[in-house]
């Protein structure tokens, strides 16, 4: 694995080494010595997540206020505009977020730690997404930031003018300034 630091701490994109002929492609989507190196992480993962997603819909940017979990995120089918927004109080990135295209193709993959908030927008006609979690999910303290606040700024790759598909959940989402976020992390 390669690891590719981003601008706000603890955050890490992560390219796999991959292993291909005429036959195919082979190549370790996780070994925990290799990621605990790369990232400094060395704790479990708990829970598996897999989703597909249409083309425009928007999931996120969600959190858990108690139970925080840090995900390792890919797409296995399609492709989607992966983000993190850092929402750790007391951290020099707070409000910040970091953007990245993960695809089927580039194979790549997203570390967000503890501590963040986390969505995604699927560009292609669908996208399957796969993530490890490190604490389970906890539906009393799920919580969901607005995907628009101007106050993160961030620009997401829609088509102008097009609004994308959320939950009923993520349209009632908080602006960073109202939302409860990690005083302690």
């Amino acid at each position: 694995m390669i690891g590719h630091p981003t601008p706000l701490a603890g955050v890490f994109r992560i390219e796999p080494k991959v292993y291909g002929d005429e036959r195919g492609f082979f190549f370790e989507s996780f070994n925990a010595r290799g990621f605990s190196s790369l990232t400094g992480y060395s704790g479990s993962f708990v829970q598996d997540n897999h989703s597909r997603s249409m083309r425009g819909v928007l999931r996120g940017l969600h959190y858990q206020i108690l139970q925080p979990q840090g995900k390792l995120v890919r797409v296995i089918e399609g492709e989607v505009y992966d983000v993190a927004v850092d929402i750790r109080r007391h951290s020099p990135t707070f409000g910040q977020h970091y953007g990245c295209v993960l695809s089927a193709e580039n194979r790549q993959m997203l570390w967000i730690p503890p501590g963040f908030a986390h969505g995604f927008l699927t560009l292609s006609e669908h996208a399957e997404f796969l993530y490890k979690t490190t604490d389970y999910w906890l539906a009393t303290a799920e919580r969901s930031l607005r995907w628009d606040d101007p106050t993160l700024a961030i620009s997401w790759p829609t088509p102008s003018g097009v609004t994308p598909l959320l939950s009923a959940k993520d349209r009632v989402g908080k602006c960073l300034a109202e939302a409860e976020v990690y005083e302690d992390l």
